[in-house]
């Protein structure tokens, strides 16, 4: 006998066996619903995020701003205004397509040496532009640097003072920018080599970690070279001490949340330009086996002329005249470990194993063939100087031109000078090996560019971690 099918349970009575089950589930859903109904709407953030994320350094994130930093550079031919945008992280930010606001003018400071305020309206202009760019509420918060450099040293009494109160004044009231009390300076070469130095590990991404995964810098300028690395604390410690006046060997910077003690020495007169004048001083009106066969003239240098000739060149020779211009064989060192001169060489260490050498270094290379000038690095060995200087010593001045066509007519004379004097400071100066893999730089990449390896950058890393 078949059983009888029972009644089809309607959709009501489901509902009804089930009630209790229904509102449990039911409620927190009414509660997110009129939750998410109250919020605006969620798109215009996801859109904003998304473009943060993706344009991160084209367009920085309005709300948090991030930090601006003016540096201005006054130098002798004229002044310059760099404007860097940091982010929260201390990522360089794009103001517009470049990485900086950069502008320039002509004449530079010290042209208006009978005229300190003229000297700081020259700036006006250069001050509206960089100010233009900086939020408005972010202005009184953004720090502005003036460094000056050898155009002021050079002035006569106290005109360089004079034309730095003209620019501390214009600043204080025509600029809503931060500008504390030493903000308008002149810098001195170990300023330029702490600043480079900073640059240079920024760019690299070495800043935030331990001293001994930085690089170290030697930056060879006309007038004096400075060497900069990282070292130990303990090293630190142990600096002598030096006397009044004179520049302390090292600096403290608190760099990306780190601590470093920077040994940093800037050596005057011992600038590639300023080295020729010294090299000639140490054979007098005799001829100097520096200069390339067959050239009979003069050296300007510091406003004084110098003889500068000879029948031959001789690479030994040249060596023995350098090293006496060094003041490498003298007895003057009084510390433990000296670089040339009796200057303490701040310890060796970690943070002067890998060596980045800047300026003339890597001009006098790409000249003399063993660097691309069109690649903003080149890795080389401090013997490659020798090389070529043995090849430079060996021409004649009237084959020099079409042998060295990348060198200007009058630093050709100079050639086989400029090169044993660079492997001479590097080897014998500064204690590297002559076979130590370094590292040339013009310029260094940073994200979609290339960066000047130059010390404003630094300057405005310094003033931004400061405030």
């Amino acid at each position: 006998m078949l059983k009888r099918p029972g009644r089809q349970e309607s959709i009501s009575d489901k509902i009804y066996r089930f009630r209790g089950t229904l509102l449990v589930v039911s409620i927190p859903l009414v509660l997110i619903t009129f939750v998410l109904y109250m919020m605006p709407s969620s798109s215009n953030y996801e859109s904003a995020g998304d473009y943060a994320l993706v344009n991160r350094k084209i367009s920085p994130d309005k709300k948090s701003g991030g930090s601006y930093a003016v540096i201005f550079d006054a130098g002798s031919s004229g002044s310059r205004v760099h404007v860097f945008h940091f982010d929260h992280k201390l990522d360089l930010v794009h103001i517009g397509k470049d990485l900086e606001l950069f502008e320039q003018l002509k004449p530079g400071l010290s042209a208006y040496a009978k005229n300190p305020k003229h000297a700081a309206e020259s700036l006006i202009s250069l001050l509206d532009k960089a100010e233009s760019v900086v939020p408005r509420e972010l202005r009184s918060k953004t720090p502005v640097r003036v460094g000056a450099t050898a155009g002021l040293r050079s002035l006569e009494g106290d005109a360089s003072d004079k034309i730095l109160q003209a620019v501390r004044d214009l600043l204080k009231h025509r600029s809503t920018l931060k500008s504390d009390a030493d903000a308008v300076t002149v810098l001195d070469g170990t300023q330029e080599g702490a600043f480079q130095w900073v640059t240079i590990n920024y760019l690299l991404g070495n800043l935030g970690k331990d001293y001994s995964k930085t690089v170290g810098v030697v930056d060879l300028g006309g007038g004096s070279v400075q060497m900069a690395y990282a070292i130990s604390e303990s090293d630190a410690a142990m600096a002598p001490k030096v006397k009044d006046g004179d520049d302390q060997y090292v600096k403290e910077m608190f760099l990306r949340g780190r601590k470093y003690y920077l040994y940093v020495h800037s050596y005057l007169r011992y600038g590639l330009l300023a080295a020729r004048a010294e090299i000639l001083k140490a054979t007098g009106d005799a001829e100097n086996p520096c200069i390339l066969s067959g050239y009979d003239g003069s050296y300007n240098y510091g406003g004084k002329s110098l003889k500068a000739s000879s029948s031959g060149a001789s690479l030994n020779e040249c060596k023995s005249v350098a090293l006496k211009a060094l003041k490498v064989n003298e007895s003057l060192c009084t510390h433990m470990k000296c670089t040339f001169g009796g200057i303490w060489n701040g310890g060796g260490g970690d943070g002067q194993k890998n060596l980045f050498v800047a300026s003339f270094f890597f001009d006098r290379a790409a000249e003399a063939g063993f660097a691309d000038p069109n690649k903003p690095v080149a890795i080389v060995q401090p013997s490659h100087f020798e090389e070529a200087a043995k090849q430079a010593c060996q021409t004649k001045l009237k084959n020099a031109k079409s042998t060295y066509p990348r060198v200007e007519e009058g630093n050709l004379p100079y050639l086989c000078m400029d090169l044993v004097y660079q492997y001479t400071l590097l080897v014998d100066g500064f204690g590297i090996y002559p076979w130590q893999e370094i590292t040339l730089v013009k310029k260094v990449k940073y994200e979609d560019a290339l960066v000047e390896a130059a010390w404003p950058l630094g300057s405005a890393i310094e003033a931004v971690s400061a405030i």
